[in-house]
């Protein structure tokens, strides 16, 4: 298959990443989505697991790009103005093999919440650290090669010289 990449997560399980359409799932049933929001990457703390990028389940009768429009505002506030497709990964865990859509999302607003439901709320950053695969403070959904890949893609196609083409 053309743009797959099959490498281990922070777990040692088979993980597989495409950034062709859908090609694990029609109906995968995560999302992760990697926010911008004006010049800064948009993170949520997670109290267990730590920094990451927004994501979660997709609800019964909800289409993937809706509960990541849906995760992005209940984990951080953000409003998402613009969401984008960037591909898709498998995970074959031991338990159970878990499929993700990877979405791009450009923020337009942030929403002061005085519920986060299972996040500490944004985090702002301006860059991401070189450390995140070895820093404690980061989630194990950062440690591994979809973060590289889908940031790759995302660089690739919406920013131009390290600044975004979208605003």
């Amino acid at each position: 298959m053309q743009n797959e990449y099959r490498f281990y997560d922070y777990y040692r399980n088979e993980v597989c990443f495409s950034t062709n359409d859908h090609p694990y799932s029609v109906e995968p049933k995560h999302v992760w989505v990697v926010a911008w929001f004006k010049g800064s990457w948009l993170l949520t703390h997670h109290p267990s697991r730590g920094i990451e990028f927004p994501g979660g389940k997709v609800e019964a009768g909800e289409k993937p790009e809706d509960a990541a429009v849906r995760e992005v505002f209940e984990e951080t506030g953000g409003v998402v103005s613009s969401l984008e497709y960037i591909g898709q990964y498998k995970v074959a865990g031991k338990k159970e093999t878990v499929i993700k859509n990877v979405y791009f999302a450009v923020v337009s607003e942030m929403i002061d919440k005085k519920n986060y439901f299972e996040t500490k709320g944004p985090k702002l950053m301006k860059t991401l650290p070189a450390d995140v695969r070895t820093n404690h403070r980061y989630s194990f959904i950062m440690k591994d090669s979809v973060l590289e890949y889908s940031m790759d893609e995302i660089l690739r196609r919406y920013f131009q010289d390290g600044r975004p083409v979208f605003q």
